[in-house]
């Protein structure tokens, strides 16, 4: 999913930080774009895509 990211928004810096008990979220600017822990469930490509092209 880094890479993802890292191919879908331009000069982006992807960080992937370990912790426990399954969170994973998407921040940008200290804005949460995504979050695994509020829907239950990891972004889908095209979720990720729709993500990179507001953050364009």
């Amino acid at each position: 999913m880094s890479d993802r990211l890292s191919s879908s928004i331009e000069g982006a810096q992807v960080e992937l930080i370990k912790s426990s008990g399954g969170v994973f979220e998407i921040n940008s600017n200290d804005r949460l774009l995504f979050s695994k822990k509020a829907t239950g469930r990891f972004p889908t490509e095209e979720e990720i895509d729709a993500i990179a092209a507001g953050q364009a």
